[in-house]
């Protein structure tokens, strides 16, 4: 409500239709809103019919000649053998070796590509590409329609895409989903700081540690996300069921 004063001199439509003026307002946080409501729409839109997924993260600077993104193709051409799309970043290193894998063996593949101040375009192993302004709406997509997070040796980015899927499962934010962490070498020294450091202190509880499992193996990468899913899959039915019983007793 606007009264005296603070009634504008125009009206809204008023404002709307005169095209003359500084354009400075699009820029203004109530359309970026708007901005960031349409890339919401658009990626809800566009991944909505996805199949059960997983996403791969890792560095962007790995070589396409090293052992790390052999073992990124691998793992994204083992991930559809089982019945998964990938999702990456859709950005070169590891994030592409994950796409050509899954591309290459006949799998869906797909990349959520981010806007950055350098040069970084998708790469050529996609089915589904998208580009996002905006880190948190990204973000979204990858929890949203993914069944499991795989992480490969990576940098800032990597980890933190890990430490928010670990922080959402832990805080029961979303469904609990594997998260597997590959290469032992890269990644024990931070599960020993982890179990050594922030669980004696008492900054995490000791079931916190389950959250997390850290392999080399491409194999075992998807049978912790099988097995996973399929004691997901029998706690929803175990828990349908004493709702049901419940129900019936109330009933009764």
């Amino acid at each position: 409500m606007l009264r005296g004063r603070a009634v504008p001199p125009t009206t809204t439509d008023q404002r709307l239709l005169d095209g003359r003026g500084p354009a400075d307002w699009v820029h203004a946080d109530p359309w970026r809103v708007l901005r960031i409501q349409a890339e919401f729409v658009e990626g809800f839109g566009l991944l909505a019919e996805l199949p059960k997924a997983v996403s791969v993260f890792g560095s962007a600077r790995t070589k396409p000649d090293s052992a790390e993104y052999k073992l990124g193709v691998e793992i994204g051409a083992r991930l559809h053998e089982a019945g998964y799309a990938v999702i990456t970043g859709g950005g070169p290193g590891i994030m592409e070796a994950a796409n050509k894998g899954c591309d290459e063996s006949g799998g869906l593949s797909v990349g959520l590509g981010i806007e950055l101040p350098f040069e970084q375009r998708l790469n050529d192993y996609l089915d589904i590409g998208l580009e996002f302004r905006y880190f948190f709406v990204r973000k979204t997509m990858f929890v949203k329609y993914s069944q499991a997070f795989v992480v490969l040796p990576g940098g800032f980015g990597t980890l933190d895409e890990l430490f928010e899927a670990i922080t959402l499962v832990q805080t029961k934010k979303i469904t609990r989903f594997p998260i597997v962490l590959v290469g032992t070498e890269f990644w024990g020294g931070l599960l020993e700081w982890v179990e050594k450091t922030m669980l004696p202190s008492g900054k995490i509880s000791p079931n916190d540690m389950d959250l997390i499992h850290l392999t080399d193996d491409p194999d075992e990468v998807v049978q912790i996300i099988i097995d996973g899913h399929t004691r997901a899959e029998q706690e929803i039915i175990e828990r349908r069921s004493v709702e049901a019983e419940a129900r019936e007793a109330g009933t009764d």
